[in-house]
């Protein structure tokens, strides 16, 4: 993992859900923030995403409430989920209730 010396509380804790994550796991931005202690700021984990996408936490395995994948980013989203066995059709990945 990169430097965090710099990082927040919440950037710590929401780093922490998505490092326990395995390949194929698939979770809500609802999910972390609730996970990592802040129920209610879905937005905030999906900022803090879009910040860091290219750091060394596993964004792609984190989609909408409804399965949709990341803006901006769902090509490369798509790709890594299918690697992992996902099953994503039309931006969304399917039967989300599936995925742990």
């Amino acid at each position: 993992m990169g430097d965090r010396s710099g990082w927040t509380r919440f950037e710590t804790d929401v780093a922490a859900v998505l490092e326990r994550l395995s390949e194929g796991d698939v979770v809500t931005y609802g999910e972390v923030a609730a996970e990592a202690g802040y129920p209610g700021a879905a937005r905030a984990v999906g900022s803090l995403l879009s910040r860091l996408s290219d750091a060394d936490l596993c964004w792609w395995r984190v989609v909408t409430a409804t399965g949709r994948l990341a803006p901006r980013c769902e090509t490369e989203q798509a790709k890594r989920l299918r690697a992992e066995g996902v099953e994503v059709v039309e931006g969304r990945v399917r039967g989300l209730s599936r995925y742990p």
